[in-house]
């Protein structure tokens, strides 16, 4: 509906009959009821909304920080460094006859992005709290730029492994660094899922943002991150590969790093495209089923 108004001068009078005879509009404006009617061509009108908002969040991740981008190489180093230590050395992590640094750091390459991605997910809704109560936009846009801000860590991440990779006299797989884009997605899609279902709880629940970190540890060690698939015991397998990470990081740390690949590995990344989708599907439907609630709640 488009409304025209003619504005002329009105002095006290006449202003009082006019505004006595005209009707009283009133507008609610509620969100969108059920997944059926979600809009892409709504996120489409706001994707300029959503640059700022990922433009902006990195620029906070970035600036006024004392490490600032050398956190973000430090971080996975430091955790290759103390997991070689226990596991590499002490424990002897069989680690498919490469040196255990360059495999446990190609397989903390993605996790760490699951991890930060899903922990900014989870936080987005807390964390633009007066924005949500002030203005209309689609809610979804503050968990999507959530999800690849994370990315740019990721990047300088990867470096890292290149340069752990010409210390220790391994070339990356070409196929490797072509099919890691993919990965990557399928990953943002893994966090992505249960971080708009998190979000939405948390909204209401300020507690989920302590008891996250808990659970995230317990799925690393479930998750074979540290250790190669094959030494998960056979009957425990099928299992893990319910584990949407599992067969992420084991094709992409077997494609990049020239390991044999597992027999299953097209099934691998089959079980986890399904999964994925069926934890967005179910996410994004919590998400706006609890949406409308969320200036209220936060």
């Amino acid at each position: 509906m488009k409304l025209h108004f003619n504005l002329t001068r009105f002095n006290k009078a006449s202003f009082k009959t006019a505004s006595s005879a005209m009707p009283i509009l009133k507008y609610e404006i509620v969100p969108p009821k059920g997944l059926a009617q979600f809009d892409l061509s709504e996120l489409w009108r706001f994707r300029d909304l959503l640059y700022i908002f990922i433009w902006r969040d990195i620029k906070v991740r970035y600036k006024q920080t004392l490490l600032g981008i050398a956190w973000a190489i430090l971080q996975p180093l430091l955790t290759m460094v103390i997991f070689s230590l226990f596991f590499g050395r002490l424990m002897k992590v069989p680690s498919q006859g490469i040196p255990y640094p360059i495999f446990v750091y190609a397989g903390l390459l993605l996790w760490n992005y699951f991890y930060s991605a899903l922990t900014d997910i989870s936080n987005s809704l807390i964390g633009n709290e007066n924005m949500i109560k002030k203005v209309y936009f689609p809610r979804l846009i503050l968990p999507i730029a959530q999800a690849t801000t994370p990315a740019v860590d990721f990047v300088f991440a990867f470096i890292v492994l290149l340069g752990l990779m010409w210390y220790y006299q391994y070339s990356p797989h070409w196929l490797g660094i072509l099919i890691l884009p993919v990965l990557l997605v399928m990953a943002l899609g893994a966090a992505l899922g249960p971080g708009l279902f998190l979000a939405a709880m948390n909204a209401k629940y300020r507690d989920v943002k302590y008891l996250l970190p808990f659970f995230t540890q317990l799925l690393l060690f479930v998750t074979p991150v540290i250790y190669p698939l094959e030494i998960i015991p056979q009957r425990f397998q099928a299992l893990a590969m319910l584990n949407p990470l599992t067969g992420i990081i084991t094709v992409s740390r077997s494609f990049l790093l020239g390991l044999p690949l597992p027999n299953n590995w097209p099934q691998l990344l089959g079980i986890s495209a399904l999964i994925i989708i069926l934890f967005l599907v179910g996410g994004l439907a919590y998400f706006r089923k609890t949406e409308r609630f969320f200036a209220d709640e936060l």
